[in-house]
């Protein structure tokens, strides 16, 4: 399950550039391995988070959205409009 939630994507690129760049940032003030052990721990927090919520929406938004009133669809028909 754990490699489902984490497939790699084309704006994980900019995530692991920014990563980077963070880590930079911080090894003049610690020592390299922390300023990397910080680093993975922040990737894969953002991984998890992303695909927690990637879920809850899908999971919400269910089979659809009606795109007059906005409301969930149930059984291919909007609750509110096909009455």
């Amino acid at each position: 399950m754990v490699l489902i939630l984490l497939n790699f994507e084309k704006r994980d690129i900019v995530l692991i550039v920014g990563l980077l760049l963070f880590m930079i940032g911080l090894i003049p003030f610690m020592a390299p391995v922390y300023a990397a052990l910080i680093t993975l721990v922040m990737y894969f927090g953002i991984k998890f988070y992303v695909a927690k919520r990637r879920k809850s929406i899908e999971k919400d938004i269910g089979e659809g959205i009606c795109v007059d009133c906005g409301s969930k669809v149930f059984n291919k028909k909007c609750p509110n409009c096909d009455l």
